[in-house]
């Protein structure tokens, strides 16, 4: 039996399946959100976070130590507000340390 191997893109391959769509759907969704409050965030934190998944109205932003998760947590009403106001259905931001995260 002679076998092909066939080599296809990351797009090719979400393209032919619904799972992977969806999920690359939501991963430029959760980039397009972390761009949008990007002026929000002070300059010296914006290395230190990273767009997480979203799951229905609540979208989750990773932090890499607990003090940017601090200063974070003051500037969430803010960036709620302002997605809300550019579309996107945001009830909630969480957030979540990943204190071993690689950049």
């Amino acid at each position: 039996m002679n076998r092909r191997h066939h080599s296809f893109t990351l797009l090719q391959a979400s393209q032919d399946s619904p799972t992977l769509a969806r999920l690359t759907e939501l991963t430029r969704d959760s980039v397009a959100r972390l761009a949008a409050i990007q002026p929000l965030i002070p300059g010296n934190l914006r290395h230190a976070i990273q767009a997480g998944p979203i799951d229905g109205p609540v979208w989750c932003l990773l932090l890499d130590n607990n003090a940017a998760a601090a200063k974070i947590r003051q500037l969430l009403p803010a960036m709620e507000a302002h997605l809300r106001s550019k579309g996107w259905e945001v009830n909630s931001i969480r957030l979540k340390v990943q204190l071993n995260r690689l950049r």
